[in-house]
């Protein structure tokens, strides 16, 4: 079930992955989807697929640190921000 578009790393990895999930005991179809979702994952997390940007709600969007949203709360003058989580303060900011 390797991809195009896979390099020899992401295709080795997942030829451990599904192995590795065989012998855990999962079908051979269970270990081959455990396995290309975890090298897509990895894919993604390491910037090499078109969806690498996704925010938590899996839409597209352009990615801030939580450190960005601080400032601009601190900015907009939004009281509890310290507390706040990612989440909270990209809520708090309307975005």
């Amino acid at each position: 079930m390797p991809k195009q578009g896979w390099s020899r790393k992401r295709e080795r990895h997942y030829g451990h992955v599904k192995d590795s999930e065989v012998q855990r005991g999962h079908s051979e179809e269970e270990a081959k989807e455990i396995a290309a979702r975890t090298v897509n994952k990895e894919r993604a997390r390491k910037g090499e697929t078109e969806d690498s940007h996704r925010d938590a709600d899996g839409d597209h969007a352009t990615v801030e640190t939580k450190a960005e949203l601080m400032a601009e709360a601190k900015r907009r003058g939004i009281e509890g921000r310290s507390t706040m989580s990612k989440a909270e303060l990209r809520a708090s900011l309307g975005r």
